[in-house]
């Protein structure tokens, strides 16, 4: 097969193949393929085409669009090279032009592809029938074509093209397949390690952003508590949380709403992709869409490297914007567009990106006021609020303080390594009656206060200047310090689930029912009736 350095066709192909071996990008390995090929005296132009989608508009220009039958796929020119006898400046590295695109099974290239098969054509002039542009033929002196399907493990990935000034001997056509061959597997090789380098880049991201994150989710609590208005809550998130609808989480701050979102996210069949999550109101102005989109390395001043925004970081998972309703009103349009379309693209880049991102937004702020007010788009407050969740405030379910106290307790506790202090009646008392306007956070700050400050696991809490509720929980007396056994505890449950049972005479189901006054659900009262050995006025046993 060295006659075929001597044809004119390839100076050094064995060199070649050994250059394809050590090449792992195609920015490097496409346009080094088709320049090499091109230094053959005889070779006039070699052309690379690969399988690719096409893009929004491509069809349009297209010349070849009434014969295309396959609007999903088709041969794109990646690399171009050779030189043109009218023009000696002139290499045909463009990429343009009308035979930019094939589509499969069309014209030879597309035929090449089409069946896996390749093609030599020793003698254009004696068959120009299937010529696309035969002046071009004539004034370039082609006399021959040579066409290799790039398939690697038995894909085809696109089509190597050569048109030539002199016949190719056979080993020529021999050593073409085997270039052919080597460049279809460095391709796959190239795709390959762009794709574990991209996952690898996206796993950095997702991990760097999850551990700053873990630190904050940890010092939250999950959805605690018995209180009807909670209750309705647990039920709207089973109903919601199994669908891909959009999520709005309305309430105080402090309410738990980002809880919401991960209970949310938690049900959904998106669990195991990540929960990321935007607090819009603590990203500068002009940092929202490099946060939202990304950047591209240089795109400005301060743009290091690469970087992946939320909505990718999200992708296939759910992204929580936080305070949705400080986002400006300016950016609140690019924002929409990205929901709308799915698409986003990074600062310095033209690639446009899909995207599958579940949104949850969270606001304490009345966004119809907002929409009213001109500061917020009513388009994007319906795109947001296909399912608005609200939260109760922490002083309309104060029967659920006891249960926070005691989970926030508990995790202070351990987290500062002392032993868990005991929670006392007259403790719980001064909490309920306490107006909580910074809701859960509020209590959860405090109870942390109070445990850094217990004196022989004493509990004291500092609630000055707090406002008394419209209606207050029966005070006891301030003498009331004794820390009550576990006993007595489950004594005093008992007697008051007895109470109960009797002013329902014995009926636990229903609106009059005894579960219905203990404001808790009859599966888990008929519990704690078994539990705590309590007959029931109804029956003697």
């Amino acid at each position: 097969m060295d006659d075929m350095q001597n044809s004119g066709i390839v100076p050094n192909p064995k060199r070649l193949l050994l250059e394809l071996a050590s090449l792992h990008q195609l920015s490097e390995l496409l346009p080094l393929t088709v320049q090499r090929l091109a230094m053959g005296p005889a070779v006039a132009l070699v052309r690379i085409w690969l399988k690719q989608p096409p893009k929004a508009g491509d069809c349009a220009r297209c010349r070849f669009e009434q014969e295309c039958q396959n609007r999903e796929l088709c041969l794109h020119l990646v690399a171009s090279s050779g030189r043109s006898l009218s023009s000696e400046n002139e290499c045909w590295q463009d990429l343009g032009g009308e035979f930019r695109r094939f589509p499969i099974g069309v014209r030879k290239v597309g035929t090449i592809a089409a069946s896996g098969e390749s093609l030599e054509v020793i003698r254009i002039d004696q068959g120009t029938s299937w010529v696309a542009d035969p002046a071009w033929i004539d004034a370039e002196q082609v006399t021959s074509f040579i066409g290799h399907p790039l398939v690697h493990r038995g894909e085809t990935l696109g089509v190597l093209g050569l048109f030539t000034r002199d016949e190719p001997s056979f080993s020529c056509f021999e050593w073409m397949r085997m270039i052919a061959d080597h460049l279809a597997a460095a391709i796959a090789n190239a795709r390959a390690m762009d794709e574990i380098d991209e996952l690898k880049k996206r796993l950095e991201q997702e991990n760097e952003y999850l551990r700053a994150e873990v630190h904050e989710s940890a010092m939250f609590g999950d959805l605690i508590g018995q209180a009807p208005a909670l209750q309705a809550v647990t039920q709207q998130i089973a109903l919601v949380a199994p669908t891909n609808s959009a999520v709005l989480v309305l309430g105080e701050s402090g309410t738990g709403k980002e809880v919401v979102a991960r209970e949310v996210h938690r049900r959904s069949g998106r669990a195991e992709r990540p929960l990321i999550k935007v607090n819009c109101a603590a990203i500068p102005r002009e940092l929202y869409e490099s946060e939202f989109f990304g950047h591209a390395k240089g795109a400005f001043t301060g743009a290091l490297r690469d970087r992946a925004g939320r909505f990718e970081l999200a992708d296939g998972g759910t992204l929580f914007l936080d305070e949705i309703g400080e986002i400006p009103l300016d950016l609140q349009s690019k924002l929409l567009r990205v929901l709308q379309e799915g698409e986003v693209e990074r600062i310095g880049e033209v690639r446009t990106r899909k995207v599958d991102v579940r949104i949850i937004a969270a606001t304490n702020r009345n966004l119809r006021d907002e929409v009213d007010a001109g500061r917020f788009r009513q388009d994007l407050f319906y795109r947001l609020s296909v399912f608005p969740i609200e939260l109760p405030p922490l002083r309309k379910r104060v029967e659920d303080i006891p249960l926070l106290a005691e989970h926030f307790l508990g995790r202070i506790a351990r987290q500062q390594g002392r032993p868990h202090p005991r929670l006392t009646l007259a403790n719980v008392q001064e909490l309920q009656r306490y107006d909580w306007p910074g809701n859960v956070r509020e209590l959860q700050h405090a109870l942390e206060r109070a445990c850094i400050i217990a004196v022989k696991g004493k509990l004291r809490f500092d609630l000055a200047g707090s406002r008394p509720q419209a209606t207050t929980v029966s005070a006891a007396p301030e003498t009331v310090e004794r820390v009550l056994t576990e006993q007595e505890m489950r004594a005093l449950e008992a007697d008051n689930i007895r109470h109960a049972l009797v002013q329902s005479k014995g009926k636990i189901y229903g609106p009059d029912g005894a579960a219905a006054a203990l404001n808790m659900k009859p599966t888990t009262l008929n519990s704690r009736i078994k539990s705590l050995g309590i007959r029931r006025p109804d029956r003697p046993w």
